[in-house]
């Protein structure tokens, strides 16, 4: 995972290749003491990975800030936010989206899932 350093260096990279149309990667990679392949996927819109949402990931981040202002605001009132009721909200909002997404469906795809 590159860190700050590198990623400065990466946006350098393809500031330089966007003014300078006959700069080539594998120049600027060596220039900027990149990887030429980050600069080539960075440069065709590729995210890095670290700022990619995973597939595995269970709530929005609407849904996230949600719970973690509810938390806090528990916390403002002096009552400690329990593991247990903290998970049953966050399952509450997962269901209530899984609700919604299945409302979105077709009536056929419904008639096949139930």
């Amino acid at each position: 995972m590159p860190d700050g350093n590198t990623e400065a260096r990466i946006l350098l990279a393809l500031q330089a290749l966007q003014n300078d149309p006959k700069l080539k990667i594998r120049r600027a990679a060596e220039i900027y003491n990149v990887t030429r392949m980050t600069l080539w996927r960075r440069q065709k819109g590729i995210l890095a990975t670290r700022d990619t949402i995973p597939k595995s990931r269970q709530l929005s981040n609407l849904e996230e800030q949600i719970i973690v202002e509810f938390i806090l605001d528990l916390d403002s009132r002096g009552f400690p936010p329990r593991l247990r009721f903290v998970e049953e909200m966050a399952n509450s909002l997962q269901r209530s989206q899984q609700v919604k997404s299945r409302q979105a469906r077709p009536l056929a795809c419904l008639d096949l899932i139930t």
